[in-house]
C-alpha cells in the first residue's frame, strides 16, 4: 500500500510570503529614505533662510546705530532697538529648534512673520535715513545754525594772558613794559594747561591768566618751543575754571572753510570774529624763531589784532584747528595761524619735557625759482626751490647738494646763481619754500632719509640725504 505524498505546495507558499516580508520592508526602509531626504533639505533651505535673515538684522542693527550716533532721536532708535530685541529672540527660538520632522509647518510660518517684519523693519529705517539726510544738509547750509550760542559754550575756555618785561630805552636805562595775549584750556595728554604763543610769554616775568568770569591767577611755562611759536603754561586755579576746548587736526581744513577767532584785542576780553581759510601751508617768519620759517600756517581773513595772539581759531564745530599768530601790517583780512597740528603733535613733550627737538633740518638756505631767475640760469625750470648756501657738514652739504657760485640782479634783487634747485622730496612736488618748509616739518623727523630731486646744469637726478636736528635757537 502506497504512502500518501507531502503536497510540494507549501514550501511555494512560504517563499512567496517570505518574498512579500523583505519587499515591504525594503519599501519602508526606501520611503523612510525618501522622506528624511526631504526634511533634510527642506531644513537646510530653511537653515538658509534664517542665515539670510540674521544677516539682514546685524545689517539693520549697524545701521540704527549709525543713525542713533549721527542724530538726536533717542526715541526712534531705542523702538527700533526693541523690534530688532524680538526679531533676535525668533532668530535664536528658530536655530533651537531640534526635531526639524514635526516643526517644519510653524518654521516656514515663522519665517513668513519674520521676513514681513524685516521688511516693515526696513521701510521705517529708509524713512528715518531720509530725514537725518535732510538734517544734515540744512545744518551744512547754515540753517538754525547760530555764532552766539557756538560762542557761549567755547567763552569760558579762553583766557588772558599777561605779564611784564624788560625793556630799554635810547640811553639803555632799563624800564618795565606790560605783554598781553590770549590763550586757551586744553587737557589733550590728561593734564590742564593753557596754551599759546611762545613769543606772548617770551621773556616775560609775573604772568597771570585771567578767565572769563573776572578770576585771575598766576602761571608760569611749563614748556615751550620758538620754532612753533608755542608756550604751554600751568596755573593754579582750581579745577572748575578749566573748561578744554577740543583740538582736531589743522589737516581736515580745506580752502574757504569757514573759521572763527576768540581772543583778546587791545584788551578787549572774549572777542569773537569769523572769516574763511583763505590759503593753507603758508610760512611765517616770527623773530623768536630766528633764521627758520615757522611752516604750514594758516592764512585766514578772520580779523586779528594785536593781543588776539595765542587764542584759538576754531572751526564750526567749535574745534581748535589754529592758534591766531600774526598779522601783516597794513593789511585787510589777511591774517596766520599756527596749525593744530603743530599742537598735536609737541604737546606731550613741551609738558614732560619743557621742549620739542624734533624738527628736521636741511641744513640749506636759498630762495624760490622764478622766471626771472630761470632766465638767469638759462634754464626751462621755473618752479622749486633754489639753494644758495649749504652749511658745512650739514645734511645737505654731506648729501652733496651743491650751493651758488655767482651773485646776479634779477628784477632788482641780488641772487645767488648756480646751485642745485629741489624739484621734490620723496617724490613730492616741491613749488617753492612753502612746499619745502611744510614737507620737512610734517612728514619728516630727525635721522630719517629722503630722497632729493635737483636739477643741476639742466640735468635731473636723485640724491639721499639724512636729515638732522635743528640747532637750538640763539
Amino acid at each position: 500500500m502506497e504512502l500518501p505524498q507531502k503536497p510540494k505546495v507549501s514550501r511555494l507558499t512560504t517563499a512567496l510570503i517570505a518574498a512579500v516580508i523583505i519587499c515591504l520592508l525594503a519599501g519602508g526602509t526606501l520611503g523612510y529614505a525618501i522622506s528624511s531626504f526631504t526634511l533634510s533639505n527642506q531644513n537646510n533651505d530653511l537653515q538658509s533662510r534664517i542665515s539670510a535673515l540674521e544677516n539682514q538684522v546685524s545689517t539693520l542693527e549697524n545701521n540704527v546705530s549709525t543713525l542713533q550716533s549721527a542724530t538726536n532721536v533717542s526715541t526712534q532708535v531705542i523702538n527700533l532697538q526693541s523690534r530688532l530685541s524680538v526679531l533676535e529672540n525668533q532668530v535664536s527660538a528658530l536655530q533651537s529648534t531640534a526635531n526639524v520632522s514635526s516643526q517644519i509647518s510653524d518654521l516656514q510660518s515663522r519665517i513668513s512673520v519674520l521676513e514681513e517684519q524685516v521688511s516693515n523693519l526696513q521701510s521705517t529705517i529708509n524713512s528715518f535715513t531720509q530725514n537725518v539726510t535732510y538734517q544734515n544738509i540744512t545744518y551744512f547750509l547754515g540753517e538754525n545754525f547760530s555764532l552766539s550760542q557756538l560762542y557761549e559754550q567755547i567763552k569760558s575756555s579762553v583766557v588772558v594772558v599777561q605779564g611784564i618785561i624788560v625793556q630799554y630805552d635810547f640811553f639803555g636805562q632799563p624800564y618795565y613794559a606790560e605783554v598781553q595775549g590770549s590763550g586757551f584750556v586744553s587737557n589733550l595728554t590728561g593734564q590742564f594747561v593753557i596754551v599759546t604763543n611762545y613769543h606772548v610769554v617770551d621773556g616775560a616775568t609775573n604772568i597771570t591768566v585771567t578767565f572769563i568770569d573776572g578770576d585771575a591767577y598766576s602761571a608760569t611755562v611749563t614748556g615751550s618751543d620758538p620754532y612753533a611759536d608755542l608756550a604751554v603754561l600751568s596755573a593754579n586755579a582750581p579745577q572748575h575754571e578749566y573748561v578744554p576746548l577740543t583740538i582736531t587736526s589743522s589737516s581736515t581744513l580745506r580752502v574757504g572753510d569757514p573759521v572763527l577767532a576768540v581772543g583778546n584785542p587791545y584788551g578787549l576780553a572774549g572777542s569773537v570774529t569769523s572769516g574763511i581759510v583763505s590759503a593753507l601751508g603758508r610760512t611765517i617768519t616770527e623773530s623768536t624763531a630766528g633764521a627758520y620759517a615757522i611752516a604750514d600756517c594758516i592764512q585766514t581773513t578772520t580779523p586779528i589784532n594785536a593781543g588776539n595772539s595765542g587764542g584759538p581759531l576754531l572751526n564750526y564745530l567749535g574745534e581748535v584747528v589754529g592758534i591766531t599768530a600774526a598779522i601783516v601790517s597794513n593789511s585787510q583780512g589777511l591774517g596766520f595761524a599756527i596749525p593744530s597740528s603743530s599742537i598735536l603733535r609737541e604737546i606731550a613733550s613741551l609738558i614732560t619735557n619743557g621742549s620739542y627737538n624734533n624738527h628736521s633740518w636741511l641744513g640749506a638756505s636759498g630762495t624760490d625759482m622764478t622766471l626771472g631767475i630761470a632766465q638767469a640760469m638759462n634754464t626751462s625750470v621755473t618752479y622749486g626751490w633754489l639753494i644758495a648756501q649749504v652749511t658745512s657738514q650739514g645734511p645737505a652739504d654731506k648729501a652733496g647738494l651743491r650751493a651758488g657760485t655767482t651773485q646776479v640782479q634779477v628784477d632788482g634783487t641780488s641772487v645767488t646763481i648756480g646751485g642745485d634747485i629741489i624739484l621734490a622730496l620723496n617724490g613730492t612736488r616741491i613749488r617753492n619754500s612753502d612746499d619745502l618748509s611744510t614737507y620737512v616739518e610734517e612728514y619728516t623727523l630727525p635721522g630719517q632719509t629722503i630722497s632729493v630731486a635737483v636739477v643741476r646744469n639742466n640735468a635731473t637726478l636723485t640724491l639721499p640725504l639724512t636729515l638732522g636736528t635743528r640747532p637750538p635757537p640763539t
